[in-house]
């Protein structure tokens, strides 16, 4: 088994394909002893230090439950009002002001960045919670591991990511990761919200199958990645008038999909996925924020070098 030697979680390029495999390991390892009730006590003592400049619902959440199940304890703040960030604090104060009160911390910024700069800033461990447009590593690492679980790996696999694929960080995120692997990739998405253009180069300098197109295909699918068109990140809102119906998902894809597709999203939805769909034998996305427990108690043992 491999040691596990990395300070912070900041950007899942960071992680290689041998490292993202030892995580989606470790998670299973974690969801198993969990319902044995022997995860209890692992992070005894410890604080985890959520600082969300950011609103957030499952991260938050979830690394705070995984916290919490593992014996440890959380302390935080969910919005920035009501902290000193309100009086001028800089982020690098709140992360060095931190540092005595926490062991770890998790942090969510509007602004692409803040992460990798608190690492640089501060001995504790930092893991990005989600950092804008850019990057949000630990809700790939739980979908991969979502994907892993149903199929029993990635090879071979065709994978369709619809929607905000501009803005979104979860797209971004998940796309880099599969660069690590050998699957057939659909960018769905409207043309002004197309992957961008880097990411998509590198997928074929891989030598990916990669299409890009506006046209809602899922057929032949074996994950259909949905996302939904985030409002928050659009500098035009006339913009985003204009595209926030461009892609909803409903019964009328059942017909194209195989009778083992699965539907993800990253969640919060919208109207991308319509609720007709939850009923069905495809959705996924509610067990999906689930896997975001046990991947995240891995990672905050593997980040502080508990063993398990």
């Amino acid at each position: 088994m491999m040691k596990w030697t990395k300070k912070d979680v900041i950007s899942i390029r960071d992680l290689s394909r041998e490292e993202i495999d030892h995580v989606l390991e470790k998670s299973a390892r974690m969801e198993k002893l969990f319902s044995q009730g022997k995860a209890l006590g692992l992070l005894k003592g410890k604080i985890l230090g959520t600082l969300f400049f950011e609103p957030s619902t499952r991260t938050r959440l979830s690394f705070e439950s995984a916290m919490l199940r593992l014996g440890g304890s959380c302390l935080g703040f969910s919005a920035p009002e009501g902290t000193s960030v309100e009086k001028g604090e800089t982020i690098i104060d709140t992360i060095k002001m931190t540092e005595g009160y926490a062991d770890i911390i998790v942090m969510r910024t509007h602004m692409e960045g803040p992460a990798r700069l608190a690492g640089e800033n501060t001995e504790l461990p930092v893991i990005n919670g989600g950092d804008g447009a850019n990057q949000h590593p630990t809700q790939t690492l739980l979908d991969l591991y979502t994907i892993k679980k149903e199929f029993g790996g990635l090879n071979g696999l065709t994978i369709s990511i619809v929607g905000d694929l501009k803005y979104g960080r979860t797209a971004h995120s998940l796309a880099e990761a599969l660069k690590l692997y050998d699957v057939n990739l659909r960018f769905i998405s409207p043309s002004d919200l197309r992957m961008p253009a880097r990411i998509t180069k590198e997928l074929l300098d891989l030598g990916l199958s990669v299409n890009e197109t506006s046209d809602l295909d899922v057929s032949g699918c074996d994950v259909i990645y949905s996302t939904r068109i985030q409002k928050e990140r659009f500098p035009d809102l006339q913009e985003y008038e204009r595209v926030k119906d461009a892609f909803i998902l409903d019964e009328n894809i059942l017909k194209d999909l195989k009778k083992r597709s699965i539907i993800l999203h990253p969640l919060p939805r919208v109207n991308e996925i319509h609720y007709d769909l939850d009923k069905t034998a495809h959705a996924r996305y509610f067990e999906q924020a689930k896997n975001g427990v046990p991947v995240r108690m891995a990672l905050l043992c593997l980040v502080l070098n508990v063993r398990f």
